[in-house]
C-alpha cells in the first residue's frame, strides 16, 4: 500500500476508534496508499497483516472501499492477547501493518450477474468491501442481496453503513435473539431464503462467516440454484501467521493465507469448521 516491498512492516496511525459492540471495535488507519493502475487499493477479500510492537501480529480483513486511498478500516474482535492490546490503544497512536495480501472476490467473474451475500458475526469485513466496490458500479450489477447474521441487535456491525446500502442493495438483518425495539427477522439466515429474487442461471453467491454458516448453503443458496463453482467463500478467519509458515490455516492442500482467502466452494467443502 505505501511500500513496494509488501513483506516489509511500515508505520500507521489511528486515526478513530469506535466501538461497534460489546468486544469489536472498528480502527480507523490513515496513510498515504498507492493505487492499483484500475484505481484501487485492494481487492475486495484481501487482508492485512496488522502489529503492536511486543504483542504480535495478526491477519485482518479490509472493511472499508477499495477505492479509498486515505485510510483503511479494520475490525477487531478482542479475542487474545494482541487484539486486546490493540483494543488499549487510543486515536494517534500508531500500529505497525503490511500487505495487502490474497486473493480477493472475482469481481470481474461476478460483473454483470445477480449477487447473493451472506455473512454473520465478525465475518462481515470482506463483505463489506465488496459491497462497497459494487456500489461504486451499481450499473454493472444485477438484484444484489446482503443476508447479514448476529447474535442479538447489539451484535450487528457497521449499522451506520447497513443504512447507508440499503439505497443500492437489498439488506436483510436478522438475530437469534431479539431485544426490545427490534422489529426486524428473528432465525437463522437460512430462514430469509424467500426474500430472494434472482436469476438461479446468472447469480453468484459470497460468503464469509462461522462454520455453522454451511447452513446457510444448504438452506439458501442451493434451494437458489447456485452451484458450487459460483459460490465464493472467504476463509479469513481461519488464518493465523498470514504468510504460510504457521500450517494453522491449512484447507485440504491449500493455505488459506497464500491460497486464498477467497475460495470457490467446492475447493473447501467439508473444511468449515
Amino acid at each position: 500500500m505505501t511500500t513496494k516491498n509488501i513483506y516489509q512492516p511500515f508505520k500507521i496511525k489511528i486515526d478513530k476508534i469506535e466501538k461497534h459492540s460489546r468486544d469489536v471495535k472498528l480502527f480507523r488507519l490513515v496513510g498515504d496508499f498507492s493505487k492499483n493502475k484500475d484505481g484501487t487499493v485492494f481487492m475486495p477479500g484481501q487482508f492485512v497483516l496488522a502489529s503492536h510492537f511486543g504483542y504480535g501480529e495478526a491477519p485482518f480483513g479490509i472493511a472499508s472501499s477499495p477505492y479509498q486511498d486515505s485510510y483503511i478500516d479494520l475490525i477487531i474482535r478482542k479475542t487474545g492477547i494482541l487484539t486486546s492490546a490493540l483494543h488499549q490503544l487510543k486515536a494517534g497512536d500508531e500500529i505497525f501493518m503490511r500487505g495487502p495480501y490474497g486473493n480477493g472476490f472475482p469481481v470481474d467473474f461476478i460483473s454483470g450477474k445477480d449477487l447473493v451475500m451472506v455473512t454473520g458475526g465478525c465475518g462481515i469485513p470482506p463483505i463489506a468491501a465488496l459491497i462497497e466496490y459494487i456500489n461504486a458500479h451499481r450499473d454493472r450489477f444485477g438484484r444484489v442481496y446482503l443476508i447479514y447474521g448476529a447474535r442479538t441487535p447489539a451484535d450487528l456491525l457497521i449499522k451506520d453503513k447497513l443504512k447507508q446500502w440499503e439505497d443500492k442493495i437489498k439488506v436483510l438483518l436478522t438475530v437469534d435473539k431479539p431485544a426490545k425495539d427490534w422489529s426486524g427477522y428473528v432465525g437463522m439466515v437460512s430462514e430469509l431464503v424467500d426474500e430472494i429474487k434472482i436469476d438461479s442461471l446468472d447469480a453468484v453467491a459470497a460468503m464469509c462467516g462461522p462454520g455453522p454458516m454451511i447452513d446457510a448453503l444448504e438452506k439458501i443458496l442451493r434451494p437458489l440454484g447456485i452451484s458450487d463453482r459460483r459460490i465464493f467463500v472467504s476463509m479469513e478467519r481461519k488464518m493465523q501467521c498470514g504468510i504460510g509458515k504457521c500450517q494453522h490455516c491449512v484447507v485440504g492442500d491449500k493455505y488459506v493465507c497464500q491460497d486464498g482467502p477467497v475460495f470457490y466452494y467446492d475447493q473447501i467443502d467439508k473444511s468449515w469448521g
